[in-house]
């Protein structure tokens, strides 16, 4: 039987917004220019494929600030979540699995309940 773990409300909290903080920054970095700084465009076919990339005009001072202030959130979610205290009380061989559940565990809770 899988084991199951009753893990605090801040950790799931904590990583359910590491979660959307995440998503919300890489839906921000597909939308911004290839190139922090404005640079030209180049083909380049001499390598094992054909890289392209059109003229970047770069990120303004507000796109670099909103990309900033979602990595320091990152950072500070990465490292609450990792070093929360509930770790200390799974035994080590199962810290592992007690970490994928926890990243799953917003999964499970959106799934609606069936009954039979």
């Amino acid at each position: 039987m899988a084991t199951t773990y009753d893990f605090p409300s801040d950790l799931l909290a904590g990583q359910e917004e590491l979660h959307q903080v995440r998503a919300e920054l890489s839906a921000l970095l597909k939308r911004l220019p290839w190139s922090v700084e404005a640079l030209d465009g180049f083909s380049d076919d001499n390598g094992w494929r054909k890289v392209e990339r059109p003229a970047s005009p770069g990120w303004t001072a507000d796109e670099q600030a909103e990309v900033e202030k979602l990595r320091q959130r990152e950072h500070e979610l990465a490292v609450f979540v990792s070093g929360h205290r509930f770790w200390t009380e799974v035994v080590a061989a199962e810290r592992v699995d007690a970490r994928m559940k926890l990243k799953h565990a917003h999964e499970s809770r959106e799934q609606p309940q069936t009954q039979t």
